[in-house]
């Protein structure tokens, strides 16, 4: 398998609801996305970052490949993964969705490079 899929850290359910504590240390960027049904993003790999993605709502289709292995994966509410460095990715979105990523170490590489890299 090209990504792996993991599972919160913690979590804790009652009669006001639930938290998911994703992680609890490791990532260094974290950002929330939403992303309209119907959008194409990603097509790129990392070269320094592993990214860890959990969906908060929706669902979509992934696309992920290296050298001669590729692999799709459908993605639903409350699946948790890491996508390793040099790992193409790509998203194919069915709904409306809202989802965390985040990135062991940052894509920022300094003001005017980031770790995100095309074929």
């Amino acid at each position: 398998m090209l990504i792996e899929f993991v599972k919160p850290d913690f979590v804790f359910n009652n009669e006001a609801g639930q938290l998911n504590q994703l992680v609890h240390e490791g990532w260094k960027q974290v950002n929330a996305i939403f992303t309209a049904k119907g959008a194409v993003r990603g097509g790129h790999y990392h070269k320094y970052n592993k990214e860890c993605f959990f969906i908060l709502e929706g669902s979509f289709k992934l696309i992920v490949w290296k050298d001669d292995v590729k692999e799709e994966y459908e993605i639903n509410k409350g699946d948790m993964f890491i996508i390793p460095e040099y790992v193409y990715h790509s998203f194919e979105y069915h709904e409306d969705t809202y989802l965390v990523a985040m990135y062991n170490d940052g894509v920022e590489l300094d003001e005017n490079t980031k770790d995100i890299w095309n074929r």
